[in-house]
């Protein structure tokens, strides 16, 4: 006969054991992204306001719940709004990144990996639509389609080191973006235990190092920007333009005195700077005085007059430039930059452009490979959020994108810092400031690098 334990009788020891075995895994499947049923883009988006990493049912081959963690707690940590959805292949596509930013409600940058497919869309106060383009073409171009892993985390990566803004507050705590750590307060006990004399003497001998370094930093940059100041005084007189001259308006005037106040300023900001930061009033001056200047020139020749452009990449000193060219860095992945007319033909004929070369601690080397003091120059000549996507994946680019950057040469070099992201804005935000690649590249069809997503953006 069968006997049945009563209701007070202790489990049996496979029983105990599988409630166990059910127990931890419950615990190591709570902190994973949510993978709903349902795979509605309100779905998506509720997960999404709840944890950086979303891993569609559907897709649930594509990343491990292991990998989605890991990336989620990267994401987390670096406190940046960056969210990404892993969806299967043949997820309707048509206005897909528009609907879920729409959904969610919160200012980022948003990444989807559909099947073997990957794009991103971004609004442009956490990340430029170029550099969202760079980014995208650099894990297309060097990740293994087929290692969705690897991908999403070269992406995430790239990315965390050159977006901004912040983690929205409705995201998890786990990530520890803002509590106190061990290390840390051992680190400050032994601090305070050190005390004195000893802690006196060594911040001393730390901030008298500090300013060597940066005195030294801006000698090497003050050849750099007289050379700058010399060339553009010689642009004024080939100009050779007199107020007074046959044919002179009033707008050809404007824009002479416009030149030379751009001059002087940028003479009077150098004379005054005291630390690398201070360089970047001074390029913006000559970035200003060389678009007068191009105006001027048009209004002479009857030319129509040219748009505001930002300097040639290669070297601002050409002027203002013409177009953008596709340029890849030695190492780095390819990406757009803007380029005076003689480099886009040098481009074009498959002849390398002529570079700005300065002086480093490894002799003569392009800008963006001689040290971070060059950032604030950089900085004043490719302003308004523009820099970030040229410089990814260069030797100043890394270094600008390091947190102790802003300590040591200020936040003035082209808006790597300054965002705004992880503000909940609902669906009240411009589409046409939401992009990212745009031109029909990417993955193909609907939402993917076309349709909406390269027009309507």
């Amino acid at each position: 006969m069968k006997v049945v334990p009563s209701a007070r009788s202790p489990l049996t020891l496979p029983a105990a054991v599988a409630l166990a075995v059910l127990a931890v895994l419950a615990m190591l499947t709570a902190g994973a992204p949510r993978a709903d049923a349902a795979t509605s883009v309100s779905t998506i988006a509720q997960a999404l306001r709840e944890g950086p990493v979303y891993v569609d049912p559907g897709a649930s081959g594509q990343l491990s719940p292991a990998d989605a963690r890991a990336l989620q707690k990267k994401i987390e940590s670096a406190d940046k709004p960056l969210f990404i959805a892993v969806l299967p292949a043949g997820y309707p596509t048509e206005d897909l990144f528009t609907d879920l930013r729409t959904a969610t409600g919160v200012t980022g940058l948003y990444a989807i990996r559909l099947g073997e497919l990957f794009d991103a869309r971004a609004d442009s106060s956490v990340l430029p639509r170029q550099a969202v383009r760079n980014l995208v073409d650099s894990v297309e171009g060097e990740s293994d389609a087929t290692d969705p892993a690897a991908q999403l985390n070269d992406f995430t990566d790239r990315a965390l080191a050159n977006m901004g803004g912040s983690a929205p507050a409705s995201w998890s705590s786990s990530g520890g973006g803002g509590g106190v750590s061990t290390a840390g307060l051992v680190t400050a006990g032994v601090v305070l235990l050190a005390g004195g004399a000893g802690a006196y003497t060594l911040v001393r001998r730390n901030r008298r190092r500090h300013a060597e370094e940066q005195r030294a930093a801006l000698e090497r940059l003050r050849v750099v920007v007289d050379e700058d100041i010399t060339a553009f005084g010689e642009e004024l007189d080939r100009l050779d333009f007199h107020p007074s001259e046959p044919g002179a308006d009033d707008a050809m005037r404007a824009d002479y005195e416009r030149a030379l106040d751009a001059y002087d300023r940028a003479k009077s900001a150098m004379a005054a700077a005291n630390r690398p930061e201070d360089v970047r009033p001074v390029t913006e001056a000559l970035e200003d005085g060389r678009f007068c200047l191009a105006r001027l020139a048009a209004r002479r020749e009857r030319r129509a007059l040219p748009e505001r452009r930002p300097p040639c990449f290669f070297d601002p000193r050409h002027g203002p430039s013409a177009t953008d060219a596709a340029w890849t860095p030695p190492g780095g992945s390819p990406r757009e930059v803007p380029v005076c007319a003689a480099d886009a033909t040098r481009l074009a004929d498959g002849r390398d452009p002529v570079i700005r070369e300065v002086d480093s601690d490894y002799g003569r080397r392009p800008y963006w490979e001689a040290g971070p003091a060059y950032g604030p120059w950089a900085g004043g000549y490719f302003g308004g959020g523009l820099l970030p996507g040229l410089l990814i994946g260069t030797m100043l680019g890394g270094m600008m994108a390091a947190p102790s950057y802003g300590t040591d040469y200020g936040t003035g070099y082209g808006d790597f810092g300054g965002y705004e992201g992880g503000d909940v804005s609902g669906a009240d935000f411009d589409a046409g400031d939401f992009g990212g690649f745009g031109d029909g590249g990417g993955l193909g069809g609907g939402d993917f690098g076309g349709g909406d997503f390269g027009g309507g953006f």
